[in-house]
């Protein structure tokens, strides 16, 4: 089996609209990275737009692509949530949130009309969007002695590590995250090092 290195996703925020028979679907693609940040952009949604009657959402989560969810908000079951999801597979995307928030317009559209709204506005919001390829990293702590801060943020830049927080003092800290591609070369040049110690914390 061939190890995949990379995966894609959006790069900012994008919106769009759709219409049909008086409802306004109004699409929102989110770049995301944990649960948490898709709970915090439904909840600024529903307080910019207090007199919609529904927030229907899909995200996707993980290089794995296996973390997901998707949500009528009320519409008929698979109306709504389905094809916004569908939508992000069809584009190969994961890290990815897309909320449609719709003013209902006083006409049934009917579960296909449903369909084809949601998955209008979301297509919508990927093609206006930027698709990126990103590393899959895996997170590690590095504790070492300030005496080889210099060798050890050279490794780090030499293979564009992603450097999450840091505490330097007499004793060091670091969080980073080390591409999936370059992590055995990273490792063993760390552990060449005097009095590093490394605690992979990908669990």
């Amino acid at each position: 089996m061939n190890t995949i290195y990379t995966y894609k996703t959006i790069s900012t925020l994008t919106e769009a609209e759709f219409k049909d028979r008086g409802s306004r679907f109004l699409g929102f693609s989110f770049p995301i990275n944990s649960v948490e940040d898709t709970k915090k952009h439904i909840k600024h949604l529903k307080e910019l737009h207090p007199k919609a009657v529904h927030y229907c959402f899909a995200w996707r989560l993980g290089s794995d692509q296996t973390s997901y969810r998707a949500n009528d908000d009320g519409e008929p079951s698979g109306s709504a949530g389905k094809p916004i999801l569908g939508q992000l597979d069809s584009f190969g995307i994961t890290n990815t949130l897309i909320i449609v928030v719709r003013y209902f317009g006083g006409t049934i559209l009917g579960v296909p009309g449903l369909i084809n709204a949601y998955k209008t506005v979301a297509h919508e919001c990927i093609i206006l969007n930027t698709i990126v390829e990103k590393n899959i990293e895996h997170f590690y702590t590095l504790e070492f002695d300030y005496t080889v801060i210099n060798d050890v943020m050279r490794i780090l830049k030499q293979y564009q590590c992603t450097i999450l927080k840091n505490e330097m003092n007499l004793f060091c800290q670091l969080k980073l995250g080390i591409a999936l591609v370059d992590e055995e070369i990273v490792l063993s040049k760390l552990k060449d090092l005097r009095s590093v110690e490394i605690k992979n914390i990908n669990q």
